[in-house]
């Protein structure tokens, strides 16, 4: 069935999804650095081997994996554009811009299908792990996409998991800040901010406050 709210081609969108009942999914490196390698993987487009058999084919590890798609695929068209993205221990944040039709609705499935196999493999169950549809809010203007992208890479803070966004190593502040060996996220001439510009920025807790409240709409959970 086709969403309601049709996803458009060169749009922005905030894209959350989250785990039935709130179980947790990620629960160690390699599983975080799995979805971060099936992240790189289905930005790009459909002629692309199954991720298992690629996988198999490079012989990587998990996480080294990642730098060696972005590597591999570059140059080729991608159906979504990856603008930031945190990972959470029940749910996913996401800031995607569409560039193909159906793009973002094909990664999302794409995405979620195949981390529920590996997690139903390695943990010896059955049956779906995410909650339904994932949830998507348009972002209109270069401002509300500064503050959803540090909304994003604020959530292990605001939910009092780590004091600073940089002791997360699951989201992609770390590329923000150019300090990761390799990136899977392409921001350059979207958030237009230095690396220390940007640090500044989303240390401001006052200004990350009254985002809430003058963005709350942006917001999803």
């Amino acid at each position: 069935m086709p969403r309601k709210d049709a996803l458009v081609n060169g749009q922005v969108y905030h894209i959350f999804t989250k785990s039935i009942a709130r179980s947790k999914i990620f629960a160690s490196d390699e599983e975080y650095s799995r979805m971060r390698d099936l992240i790189a993987f289905y930005q790009y487009d459909d002629d692309a081997p199954k991720f298992s058999l690629h996988k198999k084919r490079v012989g990587q590890l998990e996480g080294a994996l990642s730098a060696h798609i972005m590597n591999a695929n570059g140059g080729k068209e991608k159906r979504v554009q990856v603008i930031a993205y945190c990972l959470m221990p029940t749910h996913i944040h996401f800031v995607i811009k569409q560039m193909k039709d159906n793009g973002i609705s094909r990664f999302m499935a794409d995405l979620k299908n195949s981390y529920t196999r590996y997690f139903n493999l390695h943990h010896r169950r059955k049956g779906p792990l995410w909650e339904g549809r994932f949830k998507n809010v348009l972002i209109e203007t270069s401002d509300q996409l500064a503050h959803v992208t540090r909304y994003v890479h604020l959530n292990p803070v605001s939910s009092a998991m780590i004091e600073k966004p940089e002791e997360w190593k699951y989201s992609s502040y770390a590329e923000y800040l150019c300090v990761q060996d390799h990136r899977i996220c392409d921001y350059y001439g979207i958030v237009n901010m230095s690396p220390d510009e940007y640090r500044a920025y989303t240390h401001d807790q006052a200004a990350h406050q009254r985002m809430l409240q003058d963005a709350r709409h942006l917001i999803i959970e």
